[in-house]
C-alpha cells in the first residue's frame, strides 16, 4: 500500500532541472505559434510543435522526479495545476496527429506555461494533512475534467475566431487555411470534448462535496461556490446541445464561459496561498 505523501516534502521538494528546460521550451513553443499565426509562416508551425513535442517530454520528467521524491500529483490543488498542464499539453499533441489544428497551440502553448509556471513558483503555502484518499480521488477527477474543458474551450476559441474572419471574407495570416479543421469540425470536436468531460467532472464536484462535508469546512468558501457555477455551466451547455440542438457561436461562449469559471476556482486558491505567505 503506497504511503500518503509527507506534507513537509511538499514544501521542500524544489522544482527539477527538467522543469526550467520544460518551461523555457514551453515558452519557445508559444512564441513560434503566435509567428506562425500572425505571419503565416509553416516553417516556424512545424517548429513550434517539435518544441512543444520537447517541452512535453521534458514536462513529464519532471513529474516522474516529483513522483520519487514521493509527491504525488493529486497531493495538492498545486501539485494537481502541474498535471493539468502536461494533459492539456498531451491533448492537444495527441489531437494534431488527426486533426491539423494549427491555431490551437497559439492558443494553448501559453496557456500550458502560466500554469506549469503557477503550479512550480507560487506560494506553497501551508502543507494539507488532512488530505485523505477521496480528497485525492476528488483533485485527480477535477484535473482530468479541466484539462478536457481546456481542450475544448481552445476549440470553441478558434470555432469564433475562424467564424468571424469568415464573415469579414477575411482570409490572411490570421487565419490558417485547413480544410480538416472547418467550422463544423471544430464544433463537432469542441462538444464531443465536453460531452467526455462532463460527467468526469462531475463524479469530481460530488466526491468533492462529500470530502468537504467529511472535513467539516464551510462551502461558502469563494471557490467552492464558484466551482459549482462551472459544473452548473457545462450542465447548461450539454442540456443545450442534446436537447434543443444549439450550434456554433452560442454553444462556443458558452465553453469559454465555464473554463473561465474553472480558472477563477484556481485563481482564487493561488491567491489564498499568496496570501497565506
Amino acid at each position: 500500500m503506497i504511503a500518503p505523501p509527507d506534507p513537509a516534502r511538499l514544501l521542500s521538494v524544489t522544482p527539477s532541472p527538467a522543469f526550467w528546460v520544460a518551461l523555457m521550451l514551453y515558452g519557445v513553443a508559444a512564441l513560434g505559434f503566435l509567428v506562425a499565426f500572425l505571419q503565416s509562416k509553416p516553417g516556424a508551425l512545424r517548429a513550434a510543435r517539435a518544441v512543444l513535442v520537447a517541452a512535453f517530454v521534458a514536462h513529464g520528467v519532471d513529474l516522474g522526479w516529483r513522483g520519487v521524491e514521493h509527491v504525488h500529483p493529486a497531493a495538492s490543488v498545486r501539485e494537481a495545476v502541474g498535471l493539468l498542464a502536461w494533459i492539456i499539453a498531451g491533448g492537444y499533441l495527441a489531437a494534431s496527429v488527426r486533426y491539423r489544428l494549427d491555431l490551437a497551440g497559439a492558443v494553448l502553448a501559453p496557456i500550458v506555461l502560466g500554469l506549469l509556471a503557477a503550479a512550480r513558483l507560487s506560494p506553497t503555502g501551508t502543507p494539507q494533512e488532512d488530505l485523505s484518499l477521496l480528497g485525492r480521488v476528488h483533485i485527480s477527477l477535477a484535473t482530468v475534467g479541466v484539462a478536457v474543458f481546456a481542450l475544448a474551450s481552445a476549440l470553441a476559441a478558434i470555432y469564433l475566431l475562424e467564424e468571424r474572419n469568415l464573415k469579414r471574407k477575411k482570409f490572411d495570416a490570421v487565419s490558417f487555411k485547413n480544410p480538416d479543421a472547418s467550422l463544423d469540425t471544430l464544433d463537432a470536436l469542441s462538444q464531443r470534448l465536453v460531452q467526455a468531460g462532463f460527467p468526469v467532472f462531475t463524479v469530481a464536484v460530488v466526491l468533492g462535496i462529500v470530502w468537504v462535508t467529511q472535513r467539516g469546512d464551510s462551502m461558502t468558501r469563494p471557490e467552492y461556490p464558484v466551482a459549482i457555477v462551472t459544473w452548473m455551466t457545462y450542465a447548461a451547455l450539454v442540456a443545450v446541445r442534446l436537447g434543443l440542438g444549439w450550434r456554433g457561436r452560442r454553444t462556443a461562449w458558452m465553453s469559454l464561459g465555464g473554463f473561465a469559471a474553472a480558472l477563477c476556482v484556481l485563481a482564487i486558491y493561488f491567491l489564498r496561498r499568496a496570501l497565506a505567505e
